[in-house]
């Protein structure tokens, strides 16, 4: 996390290359495996665990499934196998920040030049933007919410990393000033499919909380067991087994709400089922994660330990493409509109 990459790129080339995980959701024409939202869901919660530094959830939780959304099998064929092998890395631009998905809150315009599109504007938090060989962006054209693609290298475009709370996930802030730039699909088209990557953003995001949030249950409950206060195993107190029992209820509840929206259909199912994933995910990881700190006591709370490490991810992740009290009020909206 320290390195100015944010990654290892030995880890990255294991992770891609030699086991094949970019693959996983992606389509046996493009190099991929043809799983679903549950076998990544699987591959994320692990990740989460680890507090994986890389690229990962850029690139498969965001880049591919919007590729795969946009429809355009030409640009799917040149750019998945890349992303699938992991000779390249990939990034998407929603809207300015890493707020909720939300087609009114893009900020990103592209302007036909008679011969492609140049994107401008400002994008800040883009996640691993600092490193991303090709980023996807939604812009506003003439014809309505696009999407486009910016090499790294293209004229105009500048990448400033930023220091954030969480440090194991690199975000940046994106500047493009006339980037030549490639459209995607249909020129005005991308905003359902769009809408369908950030389902899949979100569950996967969610996969990463339950991960860690487990983890952050198996370190509390293995201290309680080590920790000797005053002749006895701290775990053997009332007070220190109850909140483990708590933690436990927490992680519980959000498995449920991931699995359940891992196995749900693409479409308004799944729209309902995330945001219910991302509300119960949010919540449960980071009280579990500050329950992991408080039962370490003292040792919790320095740069020593990792259970500060979790905090800061838990934090981060409740608050990206949509708070708790967001997805509460979207799920509202979804379900009353459904009944109707």
């Amino acid at each position: 996390m320290d390195s100015p990459a944010g990654y290892d790129e030995g880890v990255w080339r294991e992770l891609t290359a030699d086991l094949g995980l970019a693959a996983i959701a992606v389509p046996e024409e493009f190099g991929g495996a043809a799983a679903g939202m549950r076998e990544l869901a699987v591959v994320f919660e692990e990740m989460g665990a680890a507090l994986l530094c890389a690229p990962f959830f850029a690139t498969v939780a965001l880049a591919i499934p919007t590729l795969l959304g946009s429809g355009d099998a030409i640009a799917m064929s040149e750019y998945l196998p890349s992303l699938v092998d992991g000779s390249k890395t990939a990034t998407v631009v929603l809207n300015g920040t890493l707020d909720a998905w939300d087609p009114d809150a893009v900020t990103l315009t592209a302007r036909s030049d008679g011969i492609g599109y140049r994107l401008y504007g400002d994008a800040d938090r883009v996640i691993d933007g600092h490193t991303a060989n090709i980023i996807l962006a939604a812009a506003n054209t003439d014809a309505g919410i696009s999407l486009v693609a910016v090499s790294a290298d293209a004229d105009g475009l500048t990448r400033e990393p930023l220091a954030t709370l969480d440090r194991t996930r690199k975000v940046a802030k994106l500047s493009f000033d006339g980037v030549p730039a490639r459209l995607i699909g249909a020129d005005g088209g991308a905003t359902a499919g769009l809408e369908r990557a950030y389902h899949v953003a979100i569950v996967a995001l969610a996969a990463e909380q339950v991960g860690a949030a487990q983890r952050c249950l198996d370190m509390a409950v293995r201290y309680a067991k080590e920790r000797i206060q005053f002749g006895r195993a701290i775990g053997s107190f009332q007070a220190v087994k109850h909140r483990c029992a708590d933690m436990l209820v927490l992680v519980e509840g959000a498995r449920s709400a991931l699995q359940h929206a891992a196995e749900v259909p693409d479409g308004e199912q799944r729209a309902v089922a995330a945001s219910v994933a991302k509300m119960a995910c949010s919540e449960a990881f980071l009280q579990v994660a500050l329950d992991n700190m408080r039962i370490h006591g003292g040792i919790g709370f320095t740069w020593e330990h990792d259970a500060h490490l979790y905090v800061r991810r838990a934090k981060a992740t409740q608050l990206i493409f949509g708070s708790p009290d967001y997805h509460a009020q979207r799920l509202a909206t979804l379900v009353t509109t459904s009944s109707h």
